[in-house]
């Protein structure tokens, strides 16, 4: 690349006095630098993955949902601007709980946790939840696992579809991740199932009740390897890491494995605050997911080293805004989610 080349684009410092919208504040930013420029194009990735049909995977980790985020994720869910979540079970047992009438509550992470342990009150961060609430969540997910599943084996996505039933017709919210996914019709996956208070109660409920009952994650693995393979182009959406990055990444190795074409993701967002450097997989980045075939060698991809409950509601906000702007259609649901397998719509 020639010099003239490199030094064809000069930074345009950003104009707080413009009062400019989200989507023009991003637009903006782009023309910055840092993590800045790296959200913006972040935007710009998500609008292309919608104008080429992507199917889109959201994996979903850390505390976002007792943090405030379950609205966005709702949002995204209804307008089909992500068409398979894999999510945590942490995440979907903390919208269940709101789901249920509970709530998270501010607070702080400068308090004395022996005397939160004394009044019975959880903390994440500087988040508070009351410890006799969830386990009245625990309980009612347990029930209703040995009654609607006694004697079956299911895979999570089934699962979820089931609960979003049972939830909206005792729900008062119209912002529930998992009721939202049962009437989009967008599935829900979570490999690490067992791995979260979901887990807690339904093992609470096996122990003290003996039914039948195992969660299928091997069919879970079978499933979205058909998505994957079974669509002309796929987009990813990290905000963390964790089990649902590598999950939805796999996809591409398990078609390998099988025998069948693989190209790799081919566009690619990440929101997370890890770093790369550690070895970990919340931080390994996209050209480092390039050499397992998990990425596509010509992505459209960025990471945004951020805090996702900074980068996610701006992000998100520019979204809507683009879209209101740009007159692209609507998306549709593009499975049936409702059986024992899933359909292709």
């Amino acid at each position: 690349m020639k010099k003239k080349e490199l030094l064809a684009k000069p930074i345009i410092p950003f104009d707080p006095s413009a009062n400019p919208t989200v989507n023009e504040a991003l637009e903006a930013m782009g023309k910055t630098a840092f993590q800045g420029k790296n959200l913006s194009l972040a935007l710009d990735i998500w609008v292309r993955m919608i104008r080429e049909d992507a199917t889109i995977f959201l994996g979903l980790a850390g505390a976002l949902v007792p943090a405030g985020m379950k609205g966005i994720i709702s949002y995204l869910i209804q307008n089909h601007l992500i068409d398979c979540l894999v999510s945590t079970g942490a995440n979907l047992f903390h919208d269940s709980h709101e789901a249920l009438g509970y709530h998270h509550y501010q607070g702080s992470h400068q308090v004395d946790d022996v005397l939160l342990k004394q009044h019975n009150i959880d903390r994440i961060y500087d988040v508070f939840a009351s410890e006799i609430e969830f386990q009245k969540t625990d309980h009612i997910v347990g029930n209703f696992t040995r009654q609607k599943f006694n004697g079956r084996n299911v895979t999570t996505r089934e699962f979820f579809f089931h609960w979003g039933r049972y939830l909206r017709e005792r729900s008062k919210i119209n912002n529930s991740i998992v009721i939202s996914a049962m009437e989009s019709q967008v599935p829900i996956y979570c490999p690490a199932i067992g791995d979260s208070s979901i887990g807690i109660g339904i093992a609470e409920e096996k122990y003290k009740n003996d039914f039948a009952f195992q969660f299928d994650v091997i069919k879970d693995v079978i499933e979205t390897t058909e998505i994957a393979g079974n669509v002309s182009a796929t987009g990813v959406i990290y905000l963390g890491g964790g089990t649902p990055k590598n999950f939805i990444q796999q996809t591409e190795v398990v078609l390998s494995v099988i025998g069948k074409d693989c190209e790799g993701h081919k566009f690619a967002i990440q929101l997370t605050a890890d770093s790369p450097h550690w070895g970990g997989l919340s931080g390994c980045t996209f050209e480092e997911a390039q050499s397992w075939g998990k990425i596509a060698k010509d992505a459209n991809m960025v990471t945004v080293t951020v805090d996702a409950t900074i980068g996610l509601p701006i992000l998100t906000a520019g979204l809507h805004q683009r879209l209101e702007k740009s007159g692209i259609k609507p998306r549709q649901a593009k499975f049936d989610i409702s059986g024992e397998s899933i359909r292709f719509l």
